[in-house]
């Protein structure tokens, strides 16, 4: 691995993921034996907008039962267990931090949706399948580690079988300067590399996407999280949340991610893209 890819796993990987995963479900009453995509949804969507996002995007990309959708950047697997439940494709995740795919691969059978749904670790500017594979891709809060965009969109094109589609969501750069640190995908700039809207979009169609969709979401992702806020201020911390898979510097990041989306220091893209 490049030192690049080692501090990402780093950023990402704690230790003890699986069994912190377990016990929250377990506190909160779930039968860890016979899961839900449900049940896993406050816990397994890490990124921003969560279910919402993913929703969002699984309605845009909208793929059928007989088509191979790759998830890149697949985290704990919630979007790719969601797309595999609620479309019926099958699924292939791949994720650079080892921990994100074991934990991935056992809540997936605790679902009982690995016949559709599988992971490997893998990285993203060196996609490890043949051209033309997969009839669909998706990607959710990913390029921000990645420093070479270029080469990025060039893999996720090159895995496409002709007229295939990608959906994105991407935190993008604002106008309104620098973001605070730390955030959800980098505690300090070294491994954060925004582009803006404008530079995301030129960047796909250079590497030969057509883009149907684009949508900025940042004044939707603010309201919901004041939402959220009241929420949680009325009735204190739950107990399934990002915050189990973050740590105890969930607090301080999250506060940071709302103020730089209010600051316009960040903006949320969503994007559906077709492949030339």
């Amino acid at each position: 691995m490049s030192d690049h890819t080692v501090a990402i796993e780093r950023h990402y990987g704690r230790g003890g993921l699986l069994d912190r995963v377990l016990a929250a479900l377990q506190e909160a009453g779930k039968d860890v034996a016979n899961l839900s995509i449900d049940d896993l949804a406050p816990i397994d969507e890490f990124h921003s907008r969560r279910r919402k996002a993913t929703r969002d995007l699984a309605v845009m990309l909208a793929p059928n039962a007989a088509e191979h959708v790759l998830d890149i950047g697949s985290g704990l697997g919630g979007p790719a267990r969601y797309l595999a439940q609620m479309y019926g494709c099958r699924v292939t995740g791949i994720d650079v931090t080892a921990e994100f795919v074991a934990t991935a691969a056992d809540l997936t059978r605790r679902t009982h949706l690995s016949d559709r749904v599988t992971f490997q670790q893998a990285s993203a500017l060196d996609l490890p399948f043949p051209d033309a594979s997969f009839d669909r891709a998706w990607s959710q809060n990913v390029a921000m580690n990645i420093a070479d965009r270029a080469r990025y969109y060039t893999e996720m094109r090159r895995v496409l079988k002709p007229g295939g589609r990608l959906t994105i969501q991407d935190v993008a750069q604002g106008p309104g300067g620098p973001p605070h640190y730390p955030v959800m995908w980098a505690d300090t700039p070294e491994t954060s590399f925004l582009r803006t809207p404008e530079e995301t979009r030129a960047l796909l169609e250079s590497a030969a996407f057509q883009v149907l969709v684009w949508q900025d979401n940042t004044q939707v992702a603010i309201a919901e999280t004041e939402t959220e806020r009241a929420r949680a201020n009325d009735g204190g911390h739950p107990i399934l949340g990002i915050h189990v898979v973050v740590g105890p510097t969930f607090w301080d990041k999250a506060r940071n991610g709302n103020r730089n989306m209010r600051e316009n220091r960040i903006r949320l893209i969503n994007g559906l893209l077709s492949r030339g």
